[in-house]
């Protein structure tokens, strides 16, 4: 089992491409909060409803001092075409490898269907301004997250 983060602890950097293939690094958000969150796959039902929850609540999100970065292990060009499909206005992160994904606890054993399999843990992260871990939520429902996620967040 991939070892999760908790509050407190630092915030694993990265550096991947978005959806045009231009590099993202957690760094560049450094004296900014930032929610980052994991998803399984771009253009499924859950995955779409949670994207789109976020792009609704963007404006109050970012007014609050928030940026957000999706992050999942699709490629960029299928998050190019997710992000316009959905008109989605906040940075869409390729993880192919998992590697990011594992860092951050978000990739291992889940259960789906009943069943054991390794995969994407749809997991929700709040990084302070100063790198560090403030809230680590983990097998998140897609559905009504956001909102919930504003209300610990408090805006």
């Amino acid at each position: 089992m991939t070892e999760r983060l908790s509050p407190g602890d630092p915030a694993p950097g990265f550096t991947l491409p978005d959806a045009d293939g231009k590099p993202v690094a957690l760094a560049d958000y450094r004296g900014r909060k930032v929610v980052v969150y994991f998803y399984p796959a771009a253009m499924t039902t859950g995955c779409t409803k949670q994207a789109c929850d976020f792009r609704d609540n963007l404006t109050e999100l970012n007014g609050a001092g928030f940026d957000v970065l999706g992050v999942s292990p699709d490629k960029p060009a299928k998050l190019a075409k997710f992000r316009d499909t959905e008109g989605l206005t906040f940075p869409l992160l390729s993880d192919p490898d998992r590697s990011v994904l594992t860092a951050w606890g978000a990739y291992g054993e889940k259960t789906m269907y009943g069943k054991k399999v390794l995969g994407v843990i749809r997991s929700t992260f709040v990084v302070g301004e100063d790198g560090k871990i403030e809230q680590a939520l983990y097998n998140v429902k897609a559905t009504g997250h956001v909102a919930s996620l504003r209300k610990k967040l408090a805006v």
